[in-house]
């Protein structure tokens, strides 16, 4: 039997990795939900380290905009279909191995990410960056997600059928903001 990721404080959590503290200030606070929601899943799910896929599947759980990106469908049902079902014993293959595609060094001092979670992390406050953004959001993450075919939410992706690169591309499109089901001041309902 594998070990539990171990409890820490929220101070230890943010002295070892500063890019995957939830309340870190360049995380916005949807994204930092969903950090802490990926971390909640892998004690649950009783894996050593936050991977791709957690993280996915916390994204698609707390950021509306993200959920919007995959459309309504078979495919969508699909993919929230292999991510419960890893909750439940898909995923097992996985327990014990660390999540990394080669392409940069394996860190072992107990972040609680996998180096390719830890990589997008990174990856996302970058991006942010470049648009000119002081905080990453969770199509940020989403994005950076999707760039490593070695990733394990790249693979649960294309078992549903979703392919990374189409996914990259509809993430950069621009579209319109969500509406809120209610009517506001001024506005009539349609």
């Amino acid at each position: 039997m594998q070990p539990r990721i171990p409890r820490q404080s929220a101070q230890e959590q943010d002295s070892r990795c500063p890019a995957a503290a939830a309340d870190d200030a360049r995380l916005s606070d949807e994204l930092a939900a969903v950090v802490s929601g990926a971390r909640r899943r892998a004690v649950r799910d009783g894996d050593r380290q936050i991977d791709t896929a957690h993280l996915l599947h916390s994204l698609l759980e707390h950021d509306r905009e993200v959920y919007a990106v995959f459309g309504d469908g078979p495919q969508i049902a699909r993919l929230l279909g292999y991510l419960v079902q890893r909750t439940i014993g898909y995923g097992l293959r996985w327990q014990g191995s660390v999540e990394d595609s080669g392409a940069v060094p394996v860190v072992r001092d107990g972040d609680g990410f996998s180096p390719l979670a830890a990589s997008a992390m990174d990856h996302a406050c970058r991006r942010a960056a470049r648009r000119g953004d002081t905080q990453a959001r969770g199509l940020d993450l989403l994005a950076a997600i999707a760039l490593d075919p070695q990733a394990r939410a790249v693979e649960v992706l294309a078992r549903a059928g979703i392919d990374a690169n189409e996914l990259c591309a509809r993430i950069d499109e621009p579209r319109d903001e969500p509406r809120d089901e209610y009517v506001t001041e001024g506005e009539t309902a349609r």
